[in-house]
């Protein structure tokens, strides 16, 4: 089953738009680690704040590549 060029544009439109807002939120993560780092706070909490950061992250690299793959349909379409 192939999608057609509507189909590729409007998913290639939610990934990039799914791209802004994890970007925002480890942008937003790192910012909050960046404030924290000299304030007193329990080990095992920085940890489960640095992990959710590495995994937006790799959501956006995943992401990433999936808008590639997109592309690269739209351009062979």
């Amino acid at each position: 089953m192939t999608m057609d060029d509507v189909e590729i544009r409007d998913r290639l439109r939610e990934v990039e738009a799914e791209l802004v807002r994890l970007r925002e939120s480890a942008a937003a993560i790192r910012q909050e680690i960046g404030e924290r780092w000299d304030a007193p706070t329990d080990a095992a909490e920085m940890a489960t704040v640095i992990t959710n950061a590495e995994q937006q992250e790799s959501l956006i690299e995943t992401l990433e590549a999936r808008r590639e793959r997109l592309l690269q349909r739209l351009g062979t379409s």
